[in-house]
């Protein structure tokens, strides 16, 4: 209360010519228009006091004013006053002492409103998050926000930025406002917070999207049940329970929950989210319910039924620049949705793009230490690859024209030492070739495998046969990923999963009789990829192992660059794979006399190949970086760093302002030089270690392989060829130089060029 009276007490204190402008424009309007209690009194009852020495001249230069066709009279009078010192309090004296009531009221201390409300919303950590409150007031708003009731460390400005907001930031917020007369609160915000595996700084569209998905629960009578919805969006989401279709009254919570359950709560549950004009379902879940005790085999089986995995991690690699064979584009977007996918699932994720024989050996390696007790492990490949005597082989993008085993790694060398560490369950999902390389009469000999009934092997296409992409606009996706994402998240056996996926690739046209997914496996136990986390003491090794691992999706913190002229710099990071780095730069300050101002960056590594012409552009897009652009903040200068894992140092850039002053023609010019660490994979330093070309394409030297000479090689060029019974073009993975082609969704393809090739001959008429 104290507080309020001191603020009144100051207005009437203040000069005039400090009071808004449409506050003197509406004294000014009602005194000029006004004869008897107008702006000719109030001149004559200011002139004859003597602290304002007004004089018949300057009044009669007040009145020549309303020659003027917006002139006024009053407003040249106040203007006068003002310069002499009148506060607003002395001047409703004056009006007062002529009966201007109508003039005084406007004069009155003036209120604060609050004209934009701080929104409610859920978001994901590490994204950066604002909250905004704008006020209108009289001379100028000060703000200062507040968390519950303690005020909020450098929280005193219109917004409230968290950069990157944190699990802990969550809560409720208010932020008051005064203009030094008066003080108003905003609403109250709510900003809810939940943990993401995702490593993306950047500013989060607003779009409502479900993040942790219902899941499927066999119960026995008297068991607790809890179904959990969680979503992200602005406004905050509101949630809707339904089983068997029917609304649940009053089941608007992200949990829904009975404390003890009987048959009747038996049936199929979704969850409805809706925040501001969009609605998501979640997916449709059973829930069984079994009578107590009804029979000891159903408990039995229930318990079966649960497993649970010590730890889940998942390294992607997908290979697309190869120097000396055919370039691909579908293991780009492939490897992006899968990743996002298995982060879903809780999978500790490691995806690469683009690797040599060296780093595709040691990533492999890194992946192994992870592994231990009751993991899953899951390896996921797509790019060149083929198939001899039953040993699949994944093709580095280093590797020679023709290539041979001993420049290939070989999957199943890889799976004996996955086995070795004693694994809950072992998927491999292999979207490559699997013809025959005429190159290779190596035959590869891996040690016997162990009898372990956890093995599962997704192979994109059948032995002996090509594997396809899909062509859309820029991004290409693979045919088994276009079936594969559908289902990846569904609660069921990972084989009975795969054993959906094959029927749907089997209704797709485009494929039919050309390519249809293989599984083999050794699996006895319902495990599947959803199975929960449930943590177990592990080795010293295994933990620093995980440490390490976590490290590789490390991002640089957001930093603000301030140069001697006064202008600020945000530079933001985000990931788009664990070795491809986007860095974006905005101008967020800079002083008004300075104009024509740009920020780049540049002077990279040499290890980093970065190209001048793609650096610094206005749209992610134009970088090569289209899976990102949605959760990167807009109008910034974006470039994108692939490769990272050839970092041998800390990377190091310059960042380039240039600006001009007003007046002055000439250009100015400041650098910083900025060092960001090793961030994301160049922490591995997987491409350490020196090269065997004896490697024999095994993991490890010595592996035991027979290795004959290869034959000779022939020169030869890829085809490109027209299937019999669609428009559409494509292209396909054959060894020993081609991964797969591309098939338009919707194309109406021109007549494809045909070369001549001798060792292709013996194709059908497919391609």
């Amino acid at each position: 209360m104290c507080a309020e009276m001191s603020d009144s007490q100051l207005f009437p204190s203040l000069n005039i010519n400090l009071l808004q402008e449409p506050i003197l424009q509406k004294v000014s309007g009602i005194l000029d228009q006004t004869s008897d209690r107008g702006w000719k009194k109030l001149a004559s009852v200011i002139a004859s006091d003597r602290r304002f020495k007004l004089s018949s001249q300057e009044i009669h230069q007040c009145s020549l004013k309303v020659l003027d066709s917006e002139g006024s009279p009053t407003r040249s009078l106040l203007r006068l006053m003002g310069d002499r010192g009148c506060t607003t309090k002395e001047l409703s004296e004056f009006l007062q002492s002529i009966g201007q009531s109508e003039a005084i009221t406007i004069l009155k201390p003036p209120g604060i409103k609050v004209t934009v409300q701080p929104g409610s919303m859920a978001v994901l950590s590490g994204h950066m998050v604002k909250l905004c409150c704008v006020a209108s007031g009289h001379p100028v708003v000060n703000y200062q926000w507040f968390k519950m009731n303690k005020e909020v460390l450098h929280g005193n400005s219109s917004e409230l930025v968290f950069n990157p907001v944190r699990v802990e930031d969550a809560g409720y917020y208010i932020c008051r406002v005064n203009n030094g007369y008066s003080f108003n609160f905003s609403d109250w915000a709510l900003l809810d917070v939940f943990e993401s595996n995702l490593n993306c700084y950047g500013i989060p569209d607003n779009k409502l999207h479900i993040h942790t998905q219902p899941k499927p629960q066999k119960l026995i009578t008297g068991d607790r049940l809890l179904l959990e919805c969680i979503a992200i969006g602005k406004p905050l989401p509101t949630y809707q329970w339904y089983r068997n279709g029917l609304a649940l009254q009053d089941e608007t919570n992200k949990p829904y929950t009975v404390l003890s359950v009987s048959v009747e709560h038996r049936g199929v549950y979704h969850c409805k989210v809706t925040s501001g004009k969009e609605s998501e379902d979640s997916i449709k879940v059973d829930v069984e319910v079994l009578e107590e005790l009804t029979s000891v085999l159903e408990i039995d089986e229930k318990e079966e039924d649960t497993f649970f995995a010590t730890d889940k991690v998942a390294l992607l690699i997908g290979n697309m620049s190869y120097k000396n064979h055919t370039q691909l584009k579908a293991p780009m977007v492939d490897v992006y949705e899968l990743t996002n996918l298995l982060r879903q699932l809780d999978f500790k994720v490691v995806s690469l793009l683009d690797l040599t024989e060296l780093e595709m050996r040691n990533a492999v390696k890194e992946f192994l230490l992870l592994l231990d007790k009751g993991v899953y492990g899951l390896l996921y490949y797509a790019g060149h690859g083929y198939e001899n005597y039953g040993n699949s082989f994944m093709v580095p993008i280093d590797a020679p024209k023709p290539y041979g085993s001993s420049n290939c790694m070989c999957v199943q060398s890889i799976l004996k030492l996955m086995q070795e560490k004693e694994t809950g369950l072992n998927v491999f999902l292999l979207d490559m070739c699997r013809k025959r390389n005429q190159y290779d009469d190596t035959i590869v000999i891996p040690d016997s495998l162990k009898v372990t009934a956890n093995i599962v092997f997704g192979y994109a296409t059948c032995q002996g046969a090509e594997a396809f992409e899909i062509q859309r606009s820029d991004l290409a996706n693979g045919i088994f990923m276009k079936f594969l994402k559908k289902r990846l998240l569904e609660e069921k056996k990972i084989t009975v999963l795969l054993d959906q996926v094959a029927e749907d690739m089997g209704r797709c046209q485009l494929t039919k009789g050309m390519q249809a997914l293989e599984i083999r496996s050794s699996l006895s136990a319902k495990r599947a990829l959803t199975d929960r986390i449930q943590q177990s003491a592990c080795s010293l090794e295994s933990s620093k192992s995980n440490l390490q691992w976590a490290k590789a999706n490390e991002l640089p913190e957001s930093m603000c660059i301030e140069f001697e002229c006064g202008v600020k710099i945000q530079l933001g990071f985000a990931a788009e794979f664990s070795n491809v780095l986007i860095i974006y730069t905005r101008i967020v300050e800079k002083p008004s006399d300075i104009i024509n101002c740009n920020a780049n960056i540049t002077n990279f590594p040499l290890d980093l190949y970065v190209d001048p012409k793609e650096a610094n552009k206005q749209t992610p897009e134009e970088t090569g970086s289209f899976l990102v652009s949605k959760d990167l903040p807009k109008h910034c200068l974006y470039t994108r760093l692939s490769s990272l894992q050839t970092l041998k140092e800390n990377l190091t850039f310059t960042v380039c302002l240039s600006y001009m002053y007003h007046g002055i023609e000439d250009i100015l010019d400041e650098h910083k030089e900025i060092d960001v660490g090793r961030p994301l994979i160049s922490k591995l330093d997987i491409h350490s270690g020196i090269q065997n070309p004896c490697s024999k394409s095994c993991l490890f030297p010595d592996s035991p392989c027979h290795v004959p000479e290869y034959f000779g090689a022939t020169s030869h060029q890829r085809r490109y060829v027209q299937p019999p019974s669609y428009s559409q073009s494509m292209y396909f993975r054959v060894c020993p130089d081609s991964r797969l082609g591309y098939l338009p969704e919707c194309s109406t393809s021109p007549n494809i060029p045909e070369e001549n090739a001798d060792e292709y001959s013996d194709f059908p008429s497919i391609m």
